[in-house]
């Protein structure tokens, strides 16, 4: 037999590399390996990545400066399921990144990403793919490419899966998507509930918090509140609550049965079960802030639909709400206040025996928020309420009401004032109220800059202003100069309000004046101007101003009406141009001596009252002091004298007064009192420091007296109307024939008084021959003094003509048949006493000769 030979191993092929065992410590060596066509070299790399990448942002940082995520996106899609397993890994641990993120939506990696959330894919790739979604569906543009790219169904779908994780991260990814409105109805018609409802079983508290707030986010739409409550989530949702384990999970439970409350339909389904009795029980008990906060506040959203506060009414929740009020929790009192607000509209006479005086004592809470939202409930509580109005008062509420006007926050101020002005429809309550100094209370709040403070405001001086003392306390005050500028406002219900309050404040006489004086009345001009910007109040008050300063109204308006009534300090300093300022008696007595048209001034102030001269409803006049200057108690018209100038100035000071020449013992009596004045000043009067007087008119007393002993006897107004017109020509210059006209010469008459006086003022009392208008005024003023209702009106070329209405006698043969008024123009002038009716050639032709 023969030797076997051993048969030698074959060598292996030539093209074939020995298996190399790669150990790097660099991870930009890693990141090369990523290129690798070998499947086990590309699994480890990914690996290797993956547990490099978890150490912190700055390792995945430095990756993606790598170029590795690049590489990682091709491997996402890699056919085998490790590596696309590992590579996903990475990608869902990176994404965390903000410039990670950045890359990926620029590489549009969500499409790859959700077709790894088939059914069959593994529980780890769903897990990281869902990571990696999730982190990136905080923005916009990525939401919107889940959607249009279908992965809301297979995420939904997760919702199912046994692994936690999974769950987790598409309930978060779901959670992002349904916070643009416009997702929840694609969410919902996806059949998004019934998973939500069985998460909140999970074991895992993270998982039901989730649910829970994705539950709060779309049941926010009525569909879903439907669906909540077919798919019996409500009670899910009070079992909850009714779990003490679980009550780490109540605020967000309350936040969804909140939206619930929102919904009739829902909330007379909870009525029916039971469920919201039980529901305002646990609210009851609760003695966890933050659940009664948010309860209060689910009740505050739910109420402002009628219906809805209706059953909460049935359920008696006021008697939940007013518990809160009593809790040591300052956020719990604003909530339980807000929510009052919201339901006192069927509700105020619940809430008002109790609750109002615990709201009271909230208003002196060192919590500026807790003293709005009490203030903002008695607001509403006493709006058209005389009963909660009265409580307001019996809880001693008005003082801690005004000092609320000094508080911090606009909307506490706004409220105040309303409550104030509520509580102002009550007379006893009015009056306490101003005891407390309202008015100076409203001075800060009308310098406010919030409109809804203004205008409270400036409704609140309208319903106080109705008093002359809180006109007068406003004034002091200096409040008017604030609402006057609110007459400027751009703010329509502002603007209103501040006409409103000059309106009412207007129908005070020095009140008036003063607004005048602050511009108010031009202000008012300019806005009734305006098609857009006038209202009724705007009107009234202008219509209110120039009625109370009757001087003003007729230099601009050039017309006085029959209630229009001509008092001491009235002057007539002839049509005032548009834009020029309304100068006062006092400011034009400092001018000098010009040829202008003389002012023509109004006061029969008897003598015994020229000491105590005060200021007139027409002028802006300061109180006089106190002066015994001889039997006439009179200071000339000079803003100051010494004692050494009064004789020098007697003679003028004489002509003053009416002395006439040839009328007897009286007028030289008269004039010896005159002269009296120089023996009788006491010493110690400092005439320079005094205020300007004006003069009394002793002449034109005298017209009065005289027309009431010869004109009031007359049987007939008509008798009356024509003997005061003859009255009025025989002082003023007798009748004039119409072609002798521009021979009068009054105009010479009238200067020769300015320089006598050394003034532009001229007391209607010293003009002896007088023009139209002289007459027309004076003629108004006696008038009005005897009850001739008469009118004034202002004509061009120095005309001015008195209207009176006559009720002319029945036609012959129809006794007793009353006609109604006929307007009448009163001759003056040419035939004084004649009667010209409206309208006729005559009475044209008087007006424009």
């Amino acid at each position: 037999m023969g030797k076997k030979v051993k048969k030698e191993a074959e060598p292996p092929p030539k093209d074939v590399f020995d298996p190399l065992l790669i150990e790097s410590k660099t991870p930009a060596t890693v990141a090369l390996m990523l290129s690798s066509p070998e499947t086990e070299v590309l699994a480890k790399a990914c690996d290797a990545l993956y547990k490099f990448a978890s150490k912190g942002d700055e390792n995945k940082v430095a990756l993606l400066g790598l170029g590795a995520l690049e590489h990682l996106y091709k491997l996402i899609s890699h056919e085998d399921p490790t590596v696309r397993r590992n590579a996903i890994m990475v990608f869902g641990i990176m994404a965390s990144n903000h410039d990670v993120k950045k890359l990926l939506r620029e590489l549009d990696v969500t499409n790859p990403l959700i077709s790894q959330l088939a059914p069959e894919e593994n529980v780890v790739i769903h897990e990281f793919a869902t990571l990696c979604l999730a982190h990136m569906a905080v923005e916009y543009t990525t939401k919107v490419k889940i959607f249009e790219q279908g992965g809301v169904e297979p995420l939904i779908r997760l919702l199912g899966s046994p692994d936690p994780d999974v769950q987790k991260n598409s309930l978060e990814c779901i959670y992002l998507l349904v916070q643009d409105f416009q997702n929840h109805a694609a969410v919902c018609e996806l059949n998004v509930i019934p998973p939500l409802l069985k998460l909140l079983e999970s074991e895992y508290p993270v998982i039901q918090l989730l649910a829970l707030q994705t539950l709060e986010v779309i049941s926010k739409d009525r569909e879903t509140r439907i669906i909540l409550g077919e798919n019996n989530g409500l009670d899910c949702l009070l079992k909850i609550l009714e779990t003490n384990e679980l009550s780490d999970l109540h605020v967000e439970t309350l936040a969804v049965l909140g939206n619930c409350l929102e919904d009739v339909h829902t909330l007379q389904l909870m009525q029916q079960t039971g469920g919201l009795k039980k529901l305002l029980s646990l609210l009851g008990t609760s003695t966890v802030p933050n659940i009664q906060k948010n309860a209060a506040k689910a009740i505050t959203k739910a109420a402002y639909d009628s219906e809805i506060r209706k059953i909460l009414n049935e359920e008696e929740v006021e008697k939940c709400l007013l518990k809160l009020l009593e809790t040591g929790n300052d956020e719990v009192k604003v909530a339980a206040s807000q929510a009052i607000s919201a339901m006192c509209v069927d509700s105020k006479y619940a809430f008002g025996l109790q609750g109002i005086p615990q709201l009271v004592q909230l208003l002196s809470s060192d919590n500026e928020e807790v003293k709005e939202a009490a203030v903002t409930a008695l607001a509403s509580l006493t709006a058209a309420s005389y009963s909660n109005a009265s409580a307001v008062v019996e809880a001693e509420g008005i003082e801690p009401l005004v000092n609320t006007l000094n508080a911090q926050r606009d909307g506490a101020i706004a409220s105040a004032v309303t409550v104030l002005t509520n509580l102002a429809m009550q007379e006893s309550a009015r009056v306490s109220i101003q005891s407390h100094g309202i008015m100076s209370a409203l001075v800060e709040p009308l310098h406010s800059a919030n409109s809804q403070v203004q205008s409270k405001a400036a409704f609140a001086v309208a319903a106080f202003g109705c008093d002359a003392v809180a006109r007068t306390e406003l004034r002091n005050a200096g409040g008017l100069g604030p609402l006057v500028e609110l007459l400027r406002s751009k703010n329509e219900e502002v603007r209103r309000n501040a006409c409103w309050a000059v309106m009412v404040c207007a129908s005070d006489e020095l009140t008036a004046v003063e607004l005048c004086r602050l511009g108010a009345l031009d202000i008012i001009e300019e806005i009734n101007l305006s098609t857009k910007r006038k209202n009724k109040f705007s009107e009234a008050a202008l219509e209110k101003l120039l009625d109370n300063n009757l001087s003003q109204k007729y230099s601009r308006l050039g017309y006085l009406s029959s209630s229009n009534i001509i008092t001491n300090g009235f002057y007539d300093c002839g049509q005032i141009k548009p834009g020029a300022k309304f100068l006062s008696l006092e400011e034009l007595s400092m001018q000098e001596l010009t040829d202008r048209r003389a002012i023509i001034f109004i006061n029969a102030k008897p003598q015994e009252e020229v000491n105590d001269y005060s200021v007139s409803n027409h002028n802006s006049f300061r109180k006089s002091k106190k002066f015994s200057l001889g039997k006439n108690k009179y200071l000339d018209q000079f803003p100051t004298v010494n004692l050494a100038e009064i004789q020098r100035l007697l003679s003028s000071m004489y002509m003053f007064f009416y002395i006439r020449k040839g009328k007897g013992k009286k007028e030289e009596e008269k004039a010896k009192e005159v002269i009296d004045i120089t023996l009788k000043v006491p010493e110690e009067v400092n005439l320079e420091n005094s205020p300007w007087l004006p003069p009394s008119d002793f002449i034109l007393m005298d017209y009065i007296n005289d027309a009431s002993k010869t004109i009031l006897p007359l049987t007939t107004t008509r008798e009356q109307v024509v003997a005061l017109a003859q009255f009025v020509a025989d002082r003023m210059g007798g009748s004039i024939e119409r072609d002798k006209l521009h021979d009068f010469s009054w105009e010479l008459h009238i200067s020769e008084i300015e320089f006598e006086l050394k003034c532009n003022i001229v007391p209607i009392g010293k003009i002896k021959k007088g023009t139209f208008y002289h007459r027309a005024l004076l003629f108004k003023v006696i008038a009005d003094r005897i009850g001739i209702g008469c009118s004034l009106v202002r004509g061009k070329y120095n005309r001015a003509w008195n209207e009176v209405k006559l009720v002319d006698d029945s036609p012959k043969g129809i006794a007793g048949l009353l006609l109604p008024p006929q307007d009448y123009i009163v001759d003056l002038m040419f035939e004084p006493g004649f009667l010209m009716k409206q309208g006729s050639a005559k009475a044209d032709q008087y007006k424009r000769i």
